[in-house]
């Protein structure tokens, strides 16, 4: 017998079990976005590895250990995109988007990393991203954070997730700030953790994410990076900070706060949670006001975040905050039994959804029993069951059985129906 063939460790099969869950958040963050006026953009899952190593940084965990990258047949290095905000300023680029414009967009789908799979942590994992460009004031990024909390409100999650706040200053302020940073550590230098001694040389604003506690403990004395900042940037984060606070938005300023990716400037912002253990964070983002110079176009000012739709179910789940009518995918379940009932049952089912497009119908294949087909319509999660017999069929009229209350059977004519369930289903 052959050996079965089984899916790439980290890059899972979403079931039909699962599904509703993914479209129940998926629409609603849909219907939020179209609500703020945010248009969907949709790029290719490969781009030129260029495109990442310029954006996020060479020397970043991504770039250095991270990517899927290939050659082509041609002999081009293409990369599996491990995020969306570098596609999707190429593609704005690429398309004549952003000069002299303002763009406010959103995007979903899968991005792809290689790291250790893990509860929340995947090998490919999907995303919704949000971007604005052209506009350089704090009230769109007092936007998107208003707009993420509106999402926990209408998702359940409002108690379950914190803001973190904290603003990177200009380049020209972070980078002050680094060589400051560079210059404290380098004294304990082999008192670092691994993963910080090699950040050190390469990235060191990301020692100050470690985990470890002895590097935690030395980071107490560190440089503040609030210190550093030019005034533009205390004025920028001063106003948002006021936006906040007039829409009674709670935060936590955390000067730590500095992100995993280069191209960040000014505002950084985390939601962060307590229930999915280490992988605590669910939305993160911020501005990145030099990226689109940096990858070829005119300097454009930029704000966006990303959040993660597999640790957000995750979050859903842990809380049992998912509605009821989620996971239950049929609202009628439709049996036949007897010569010509299977005709008519079919032409019956899909009249009503031609009446009613919001019921889900789900008409019996296959012939079977009418216990065997009742005990399919148990499992199908339906709350009514319409059974069509051949007393039925000579009477034009239909059985229905509730399926989810200890309730006696009713027999309606077929023609009211329709009636009958309008009235029922409310």
């Amino acid at each position: 017998m052959a050996k079965k063939i089984q899916a790439i460790r980290g890059m899972n099969d979403i079931l039909p079990a699962q599904s509703p869950v993914w479209q129940y958040l998926e629409g609603t963050v849909k219907n939020l976005l179209a609500g703020h006026g945010y248009d969907e953009i949709r790029m290719p899952i490969v781009e030129q590895t260029n495109l990442f190593k310029r954006s996020i940084g060479e020397v970043t965990d991504i770039v250095e250990k991270e990517m899927y990258t290939f050659e082509d047949r041609n002999g081009d290095s293409l990369t599996l995109r491990p995020e969306g905000t570098a596609s999707c300023v190429r593609a704005c680029e690429e398309h004549g988007l952003l000069y002299n414009q303002t763009q406010r967009l959103w995007y979903t789908g899968p991005m792809f990393r290689h790291e250790r799979p893990q509860k929340g942590r995947y090998r490919q994992f999907y995303q919704v991203g949000v971007e604005t460009f052209g506009i350089s004031t704090p009230d769109i990024d007092a936007e998107l954070i208003l707009m993420t909390a509106r999402l926990w409100q209408q998702l359940g999650l409002t108690d379950a997730v914190t803001l973190q706040l904290n603003t990177l200053g200009s380049n020209a302020a972070r980078a002050e700030y680094r060589a400051a940073l560079v210059e404290y550590l380098s004294q304990f230098k082999d008192q670092l953790d691994e993963d910080s001694q090699r950040r050190l040389e390469s990235n060191p604003l990301r020692v100050l994410d470690s985990k470890d506690p002895d590097t935690q403990a030395l980071l107490a004395d560190a440089p503040q990076l609030h210190d550093h900042l030019d005034d533009d940037s205390r004025e920028h984060f001063a106003k948002l900070r006021a936006i906040l606070d007039a829409a009674g938005i709670r935060y936590e300023i955390n000067q730590r706060l500095v992100r995993g990716l280069d191209y960040y400037n000014k505002t950084v912002f985390e939601w962060v949670t307590e229930q999915l253990g280490s992988q605590g964070t669910v939305c993160a983002g911020g501005r990145y006001d030099g990226l689109v110079e940096q990858l070829g176009g005119k300097p454009t000012p930029a704000v966006g975040f990303a959040m993660g739709v597999e640790r957000l179910i995750l979050l859903l789940e842990t809380l049992d905050v998912i509605p009821p009518a989620v996971t239950q995918t049929v609202d009628l379940y439709l049996c036949a039994m007897g010569e010509g009932a299977d005709l008519t049952a079919l032409l019956l089912a899909d009249n009503l959804r031609e009446e009613h497009s919001w019921l889900r119908i789900q008409t019996h294949c296959g012939g079977g029993s009418f216990k065997s087909q009742m005990k399919k319509a148990d499992k199908s999660g339906a709350r009514f069951a319409l059974l069509l017999g051949e007393s039925e069929l000579a009477e034009q009229q239909i059985t229905i059985k509730d399926l989810r209350n200890d309730a006696e059977q009713q027999t309606v004519a077929q023609a009211g129906l329709s009636d009958w369930l309008a009235e029922a289903m409310l």
